[in-house]
């Protein structure tokens, strides 16, 4: 159990000090090309109208604080991953074997989605700061977000007979060919929580203890290898948080909040009825605040299509606290506190269920 357990704390520090090194490196690059948006706002929200309260409450920020931070996290996550890798290979001794936790049956398929998302994010960041038009346009993304979303559910469902999502305290919910369907949806309601990156430190910390979380759950099922991978990615998330606290040195955008949500997708149905779990039933609660930034904002969304008026001064509802006159450092702390309960509550019922 000793072994085990170093395999989990010693990546994560690894990728926390390879981010709190790198941090000032990519900071002074991004600064010196200016990489941030040369106009503040949104210019056009979700449901295509403008977005005069949110301009105005990051109209500062926005054009003088870089993009693309999201680079650290996936970049310590990629070095420690194959660092040791390619370590335990050279060395193979088991101070080093032991260390390794880049396998085919579990971590593979979400270092991949990682990866894939931090590349797609990171062609959407760099045109937002070189072309200034808002990067890739929303259906693109969206695009790139199912395809790979089909991919990882048809592997699931032909290569690892996975037909099935689990139920707390219940049997399984069998679902046959439809679990690839189920996965794609999935995939872009997590997708859609990234636009919680929107206040100084909140996305960092949000991220950090959803990812610990679910390196809890695997660790309890005895995927090590899986829950070094989420304590890595919660390690290199912390590292940016450092960075992030208010006043931001750089936001996360789209480079981080793509890889870390295809990413947190794939650990939680890693950790249902694979790991004979309910890693997604408990992904509402454990990701609260990302199910959050969902719900407002669809809710939002469809109160102005149907009944022509708003129901939050902005959405996500995180944007209407800061309307309501919130400082956003009480915006932010007070979700790191709603995200931490909300783990632990998944946890629990992950446990038990």
């Amino acid at each position: 159990m000793i072994q085990e357990i170093l395999k989990i704390f010693i990546p994560a520090l690894i990728s926390f000090a390879i981010g709190i090194a790198g941090a000032p490196i990519l900071a002074h690059y991004l600064y010196k090309h200016k990489a941030w948006k040369k106009k503040a706002g949104k210019g056009k929200g979700i449901g295509g109208g403008k977005t005069p309260l949110f301009d105005k409450l990051h109209k500062e920020r926005e054009v003088n604080t870089p993009r693309m931070g999201g680079i650290l996290i996936w970049s310590s996550v990629v070095v420690t991953t194959l660092g040791l890798f390619f370590l335990a290979r050279i060395f193979p001794i088991p101070a080093f074997t032991a260390l390794d936790f880049l396998s085919r049956n579990q971590t593979w398929i979400p270092f991949s989605a990682l990866v894939f998302g931090a590349l797609v994010g990171l062609v959407d960041d760099i045109v937002e700061v070189t072309k200034g038009k808002g990067g890739l346009s929303l259906s693109k993304r969206l695009l790139a977000v199912a395809a790979m979303a089909l991919f990882v559910g048809s592997w699931f469902y032909f290569k690892l007979d996975i037909v099935s999502v689990g139920i707390p305290f219940a049997a399984p919910l069998f679902l046959g060919i439809w679990i690839i369907p189920f996965f794609v949806l999935v995939t872009l309601l997590i997708y859609a929580g990234g636009t919680i990156d929107g206040i100084d430190g909140l996305s960092g910390g949000v991220f950090s203890v959803i990812f610990a979380a679910y390196a809890g759950i695997a660790f309890a099922q005895g995927q090590f290898d899986l829950a070094a991978f989420a304590i890595t990615v919660s390690g290199a998330t912390l590292a940016f948080l450092w960075f992030n606290v208010p006043p931001a040195r750089f936001y996360m955008t789209e480079t981080g909040s793509m890889a870390l949500t295809l990413t947190l997708t794939i650990i939680a149905f890693m950790t249902d009825t694979l790991g004979d779990g309910v890693g997604v039933a408990v992904l509402p609660i454990i990701a609260f605040p990302l199910a959050g930034t969902v719900a407002t904002t669809l809710l939002q969304v469809a109160s102005k299509k149907i009944r022509g008026k708003k129901i939050f001064l902005v959405a996500p509802i995180h944007h209407h606290f800061e309307a309501l006159g919130w400082p956003p450092y009480k915006v932010t702390m007070r979700y790191w506190i709603i995200t931490v309960m909300a783990a632990v509550l998944g946890i629990t019922i992950a446990l038990l269920g």
